[in-house]
């Protein structure tokens, strides 16, 4: 059986929102896997989906850059150490710069990112080196997406630490801009329930059905059940199923429908995510070492 470590438990715990006890006894009965560890105490709470892809884990920003015409646009995440480097004004004008060199440049990675020239003549990596001697700080681009509109691109940053794009066709400039901030503040995955990929609706219809199970209903008021789990999940993280959340009243997608619009597609970027911060704490880690020593020791004697 796998050892269940304090980090193991903290890092379920930020995962799911639950109890410590219940998270170590999770892991305990998986043996360690920290996925079916997630899925178990979803069962068992009726929890939903992780936390963890709403967690900040890592510093930076995200650049945001939307040509004149509105028909090209990029965002960039840069990440750094500490949120001191973040807000400093070299890295925000690097960050900037990337993202509209991006837009320009259409490279199509961040190593091609990284060879790339700057409209001041410097070559991005190079700058990028600069910075950290300068900074003190290991800086790295993570990512980037470049959009090339079907209509027309809206952009919106939260306090540079979550950026979206989004393409569409008809309304107006208000209705882009709202539909972005949308976006940032409700975090759906996909524009479409037609666009959620069979593996995540699958796992989500195991979990429903055997929360579903643990009711005693008959077969077929769980399937009932489950199927009504499933519409809600796909209004839940679809753009189109959302209550707009300037008027929760109506959902985005009878929204578009009053301004003859839609939306062709978005990106959402925040600055960490799916990133694991390293956290130490020195105390602990020695009173971990002590223990360990005491417990050889011990193994030793008998």
């Amino acid at each position: 059986m796998a050892d269940i470590t304090a980090q193991m438990v903290k890092e379920l715990r930020d995962m799911t929102g639950l109890g410590m006890m219940e998270c170590k006894k999770a892991l305990t009965e998986t043996s360690g896997d920290m996925k079916a560890a997630e899925d178990l105490l979803r069962i068992k709470s009726g929890a939903k989906a992780s936390k963890a892809a709403t967690r900040l884990a890592a510093e930076g920003m995200i650049g945001a850059y939307v040509a004149p015409d509105g028909k090209s646009g990029a965002l960039v995440e840069v990440n750094c150490e500490t949120d001191f480097v973040a807000r400093n004004e070299d890295f925000i004008n690097f960050t900037r710069d990337l993202a509209k060199l991006v837009a320009m440049k259409s490279p199509t990675d961040t190593e091609g990112l990284g060879v790339a020239t700057l409209p001041n003549g410097k070559n991005v990596d190079e700058l990028r080196k600069a910075l950290v001697m300068k900074l003190g700080e290991n800086i790295s681009i993570r990512r980037f997406a470049r959009h090339a509109a079907q209509g027309r691109l809206a952009s919106y940053l939260h306090g540079a630490k979550i950026g979206v794009m989004v393409d569409y066709t008809g309304g107006d400039e208000t209705l882009g801009k709202d539909l972005a901030m949308h976006v940032a503040a409700s975090k759906p995955i996909c524009v479409s329930r037609e666009q959620v990929s069979s593996d995540l609706l699958a796992r989500e219809r195991l979990i429903y059905t055997a929360q579903a199970a643990e009711s005693g209903k008959p077969a077929d008021i769980v399937a009932k059940m489950v199927d009504g789990r499933i519409a809600k999940y796909l209004a839940e993280v679809t753009l189109l199923g959302q209550p707009f959340v300037k008027d929760p009243d109506q959902t985005v997608e009878k929204l578009l429908a009053a301004k003859s619009a839609k939306v062709n597609g978005f990106t959402l970027f925040v600055v960490g995510e799916g990133i694991e911060k390293k956290s130490g704490d020195f105390a602990a880690e020695v009173m971990a070492q002590v223990s360990q020593i005491k417990e050889d020791k011990a193994s030793q004697s008998n």
